[in-house]
This record gives C-alpha cells, structure tokens and sequence, in this order.
C-alpha cells in the first residue's frame, strides 16, 4: 500500500431486486482494477484454486480477460437500511450463522458489501467462527515463526487501498496483513497469533523476508501492538 499501489477492485453488479440478491457467473470478464484475489473473494474459491482453473502461472491479470469461476454460493448486496437481523430473517438464518458465514465480528454493515447468503463459505454455517479458525489451523501444514509490526489506513503516504486492491478505509473491519509476497503470495489465508484469520493482502518496502505488518483499524491499538514475535500458519 505505501506509494505503489493499484486501483480498488470492481464490485460485481450482478443484482435481482431491491434486497440486491446475486450469485457469482461462472465466466467472470475482468474490468479495469481487478485483481485474482478481489475475484477469489466474489466467486468464493482461493486465489491458487483461481490459477489452476484458468491455466495462470502468475497472478497478473488484464482488462477484458475471461476468467472461469465456480458458482458456489448466493450473496446479498448491502443496501441503505439493511441491517443482519433483517438479511438474516430474510434468508431463513440466525444473525450468528450469517455472520459464521461470511466470517465476521462486527454488527457493522456499509451499502455495497456483499454477504453470503447460501453457499457457506466456512465448514459449517452452525459452527462459531472461532472454532471455524481452530479446525483451518489446526490441519495448517506450513507454520512459520515471523517479526510482526501494525500499520494503519491513515499512515503517512498511505492511499488506504493495498496492494491487491483492498480499501481498507471503506472497510476497516478488514483482517488483512503485508507480507512478502516471495515468501507468502498475496491472497494467501494465513492465521495470525494474536490476531486471527487474516488475508496476506499488501505489501511494503519494509516488508521483507520472515516478518509480517498486521492491519489495524485505529492508531492507538497498532501502537499497542508494537513489535512482536509471532506464530503464522498458512492455511491456504
């Protein structure tokens, strides 16, 4: 994200009704802004899955560029208004399963987010995201020991949008870490002691080798965090 960047990947439009209902296309044409791992996030499979399908031997993707993806799961665009209670009782689910669903914490929704609303993309809509994180770590195979610092959306220079195209200030909910992408691939789910299930999602000058910058929402708590040393498991 510092200095060299790329532009915020295009939101999929695809919508039937006000409530915003849309499911993924099974042949996806890359617009301007794109990236393998905001198309991964849209058709719900990983970025490797992405490359093998389609014959990729890099991560570099064009304009125009038809892509297959595999339509596995329905979602809800977040309209003005909308609130979990209300998509969760629209959609036959409890707050908690939407939430185990798409991974998050926060009661917090913004108008253009997109939510899962069939297709579960944890193994199991009833379990709880902790125990979702526990059951990836736990059959984790690559397991490092790395240097951790914190950086923040506002930091000097700083555009808020990463290197794969994540606006961390639209979405500050957002776990996301720098890495080296020579040593962990950009859109690589990685968990992250002390700090949860993230996506290796930006890079940065300082970012080299074995150490990691963990994202966080506001100054003082990566103030807080300061320098560590901690243990990453690769999960995807």
């Amino acid at each position: 994200m510092k200095k060299h960047i790329i532009a915020l990947a295009a939101l999929a439009t695809l919508s039937v009704g006000a409530a915003g209902q849309a499911s993924a296309s099974s042949v996806h044409t890359v617009e301007s802004g794109e990236t393998l791992w905001s198309i991964s996030q849209e058709a719900n499979v990983s970025v490797e899955e992405l490359q093998t399908l389609n014959g990729l031997n890099s991560t570099r993707i064009y304009p125009s560029q038809k892509l297959k993806v595999e339509d596995k799961m329905e979602v809800h665009v977040v309209v003005k208004g909308d609130t979990l209670f209300e998509i969760a009782k629209n959609n036959n689910l409890s707050v908690d399963e939407l939430k185990n669903k798409n991974g998050i914490s926060s009661d917090i929704i913004r108008p253009g987010e997109k939510l899962v609303v069939e297709g579960s993309k944890t193994a199991s809509a009833n379990s709880s995201t902790n125990n979702v994180i526990k059951k990836a770590v736990a059959s984790a195979t690559n397991e490092m020991t790395v240097s951790a610092t914190a950086y923040t959306a506002y930091c000097e220079g700083c555009s808020g949008v990463t290197a794969s195209g994540i606006d961390l200030r639209s979405n500050p909910d957002k776990k996301v870490i720098a890495v080296d992408p020579t040593i962990i691939p950009l859109g690589t789910r990685v968990w992250v002691e002390g700090y949860g299930e993230a996506i290796a999602g930006d890079t940065g000058s300082s970012i080299k080798g074995k150490r990691i910058d963990v994202f966080m929402e506001n100054e003082q708590d990566a103030l807080n965090w300061g320098r560590k040393t901690v243990t990453i498991k690769v999960l995807d």
